[in-house]
């Protein structure tokens, strides 16, 4: 498991190194209640809605990563700048969670951030009542979603207090557990259902890391079911060598199919680099990952207007002298300025165009800056199709499979299907019909996407 108990080729347990957290955020699970109005309700299961907050984005990496049980010092990732990897699984809490973390604070993610390293959140909570560790605690089969709804708030309250923005995605990791005992499956399932919908209400993305012949299956066996909230993401556990996001036995890979997947196929072992050695698990990913801000500076010599989106055209509601510090969260296109088409959004949600601020680029986007993005799921279980332009007369370029995050960056009128005219543009540059995604509106535009 995420430096965890997990199956060594489906059959060895793996020894954990870490030390239990006695308790759940006090904060947090007093949050719940006081939350409940700072967002709608989610849709029905499967698909949720996921209510982003305006100053929201997903961010995602694709490629190698490593997780490691206690967070390493910085010194120790710039080191590791000279390896393959570029994003790093870290374990934010749970009740769960073993292993110190003194280096996980909102410096550290800052200061690894701004080394170009995406962060893998874990939240490590409650275990299966029929696996895991005798000594883990358990969910309860009868409040299996109030703790579900718990873990989610929890993990929030441990994210943001290390300065991971909504929008991040978070995966909550569930050891392996009696495959035979259904209402173990059952509370394990109804646990997740609920970490999903809470999250989803919150402005965040789900992931759940299990064991691929494990819960994976189980939750694959009910990706349609109208009874559980399907997650945004699922990481499996196997260590076959093999870092393949395709093939997996008993998940189709029609199923959490558009960058929606991670997979730790190594187990505990020592890999140095920059003459810093380090113990890991190896994992390879496509998949949604924590949302960070990144400072830069006004540039202009005049104060510099912020405006509702990323367009001259959008109102001014606020305004930055010059040398004015900014917290950015990612880049979209917008109204060409000068040199520059690129606008960055902040994290109060509003957009300056990035002529005039410290990024790397004047003319183009700037890494580690994503492109602004707000994943929905695709509602149509037997997929939907992506077409050139935002109408059905369109041609079809590509198809969106049920359950697929459609990775919107703006949203215009077009043909009206069903009950909207709304059509999504995805980060491919394909549109789909608002009236099969996931959105929070199901016949106007959907806040905090922009207009194309």
């Amino acid at each position: 498991m995420p430096r965890s108990t997990a199956f060594l080729g489906d059959v060895m347990f793996r020894k954990q190194r870490r030390h239990r957290l006695a308790v759940l955020s006090v904060a947090a699970l007093c949050s719940i209640t006081a939350s409940a109005a700072l967002a709608p309700p989610a849709a029905a299961e499967p698909h949720t809605t996921v209510a982003f907050p305006s100053g929201a984005t997903a961010t995602r990496y694709t490629g190698l990563a490593f997780d490691t049980c206690t967070a390493p010092p910085l010194s120790a990732v710039k080191a590791w700048n000279a390896s393959p990897y570029r994003a790093l699984g870290v374990y934010i809490g749970g009740v769960n969670r073993t292993c110190a973390q003194p280096e996980l604070t909102a410096g550290w993610v800052a200061g690894v951030s701004s080394l170009k390293w995406r962060l893998l959140p874990i939240y490590k909570g409650l275990q299966p009542p029929c696996g895991a560790r005798p000594t883990d605690e358990k969910i309860d089969p009868a409040r299996a979603a109030s703790q579900g709804t718990a873990a989610a708030a929890d993990a929030v309250a441990q994210a943001t207090a290390r300065g991971m923005l909504p929008g991040s995605a978070f995966y909550n990791d569930i050891e392996h557990y009696d495959t035979t005992v259904s209402s173990c499956r059952t509370a394990v399932l109804t646990y997740l259902s609920a970490w999903t919908r809470e999250l989803h209400r919150r402005g965040y993305l789900s992931g759940v890391y299990m064991n691929l012949n494990n819960g994976a299956k189980h939750l694959s066996d009910v990706y349609t079911s109208t009874s559980f909230a399907r997650p945004d993401a699922l990481w499996v556990a196997r260590y076959d060598g093999a870092d393949s996001l395709k093939g997996w036995a008993g998940v189709s890979d029609s199923k959490w199919a558009v960058h929606q997947r991670a997979k730790q196929y190594r187990g505990s072992h020592d890999e140095t680099y920059g003459g810093v050695t380090l113990n890991i698990d190896n994992d390879r990913l496509d998949a949604p990952v924590a949302t960070v801000a990144h400072p830069y500076k006004v540039t202009s010599t005049t104060p510099l207007n912020a405006r509702s989106g990323p367009s001259t055209s959008y109102g001014s509601v606020k305004s930055y002298p010059a040398g004015a510090s900014l917290s950015v969260v990612c880049q979209a296109p917008g109204s060409k300025v000068g040199t520059t088409s690129v606008w960055n959004k902040l994290a109060d949600g509003s957009y300056v165009t990035d002529r005039y601020v410290s990024t790397p680029s004047d003319t183009g986007y700037s890494a580690p800056l994503p492109r602004c993005a707000y994943p929905y799921q695709v509602k149509a279980a037997g997929g939907l199709s992506e077409r050139s332009g935002p109408g059905t007369t369109y041609a079809v370029v590509g198809n969106s499979p049920g359950g697929a995050l459609a990775w919107t960056t703006c949203q215009r009128p077009g043909t009206k299907v069903g009950t909207t005219p709304v059509w999504d543009r995805l980060d491919n540059g394909h549109y789909v019909s608002d009236n099969y995604v996931a959105t929070p509106s199901s016949t106007t535009y959907s806040k905090p996407v922009p207009r194309c």
